[in-house]
């Protein structure tokens, strides 16, 4: 999966300097040099739709002692990091917070649990929030061609997220323990009642649908909300569009990185999404494609940070494993 990813992360990066070049590498750059200290600022901002969605993450979690509001932001932002800046399928984000989650003292199928289901939502949230750009697009300008093409994606994936949900409710981490104990015999016997275990948890996450409703909308707030970023951004490059319109750009570019799942930083297809949308929306070639910039900007300012909070924890476990 590493080499897979890396080759991914190349191809598209090939596609998004190959995309501003073709549009003029100097007009490109300097549109973006306009945006001087907004560059900073704008991707600031980004921490707001994260406090947003670690809100709703921190909702489905049960008891009285579910934790703070500002561990589930370190979490999440740990989680997203890793999801956006390494080649892991958007898959090792999840594997980190939970393993930070159960280093700091959360049971084991409760911190699976939660990130299954915050995962599930975040998916169902990101489409429906996908499905409304469209929406928005069509009204914004009926006569685009793309729409029965965005509209069958939309149609395309919603079956896919309908078998996910029911996956899990039948018992996807029980399944999965009984064809390793098939393979394994009685030495993973213990993986599952694990797996059971796991199962269990995420039914009675489910089963709170007041949390689950609560949570969707916390988080699907949170997708709006970034729409202030692009808003943001285009008001420092000197081409402000209104916030409609930035919503609509924000929810393609999350429908474009969604598909794009499997290429690390959606390298090339966020490039494509903000070239092509933010054209149908007035922007130039070469402001779109700064725009795109600042948000690769956005990405190094925000995450990288977290990689590196993350690299101080692991040295910081280790050191307490060698220290027992």
């Amino acid at each position: 999966m590493l080499r897979a990813g890396i080759i991914l992360a190349l191809l598209g990066l090939a596609a998004a300097i190959g995309l501003v070049a073709w549009h003029g590498a100097d007009d490109v750059l300097e549109a973006f040099g306009a945006a001087g200290w907004g560059i900073v600022w704008a991707s600031l901002y980004h921490i707001f739709p994260l406090i947003i969605a670690a809100r709703g993450w921190q909702v489905l979690m049960p008891g009285r002692g579910r934790p703070g509001l500002g561990f589930m932001w370190l979490v999440l932002w740990l989680r997203v990091s890793m999801n956006n800046l390494l080649p892991v399928a958007r898959i090792g984000g999840e594997v980190l917070a939970a393993r930070v989650m159960i280093k700091h003292g959360i049971s084991k199928a409760t911190a699976v649990a939660s990130v299954v289901v915050d995962t599930t939502v975040s998916v169902i949230t990101v489409l429906m929030f996908s499905l409304t750009g469209i929406l928005l697009l069509a009204w914004h300008d009926p006569g685009t061609d793309i729409m029965l093409q965005l509209l069958a994606g939309v149609a395309v994936a919603a079956p896919v997220v309908a078998a996910l949900v029911a996956v899990q409710r039948a018992g996807f981490f029980g399944l999965f323990a009984k064809m390793v104990k098939w393979f394994g015999g009685d030495r993973l016997k213990e993986f599952a009642g694990t797996g059971a275990r796991f199962d269990r948890a995420i039914r009675a996450m489910y089963r709170r649908r007041g949390r689950v409703f609560e949570s969707g909308f916390w988080i699907l707030l949170s997708w709006m909300s970034g729409a202030g970023n692009i808003w943001l951004a285009l008001w420092f490059l000197g081409h402000p569009l209104s916030v409609l319109d930035c919503l609509i750009i924000e929810a393609m570019i999350q429908a474009a990185s969604s598909l794009a799942f499997a290429v690390p930083a959606a390298l090339g297809a966020q490039e494509g999404a903000f070239f092509f949308f933010g054209g149908l929306l007035g922007l130039s070639p070469e402001v779109a494609l700064a725009l795109a910039l600042m948000r690769r900007c956005r990405d190094i300012i925000i995450y990288v940070p977290g990689l590196i909070a993350w690299q101080i924890k692991e040295g910081h476990w280790l050191l307490r494993k060698k220290t027992a």
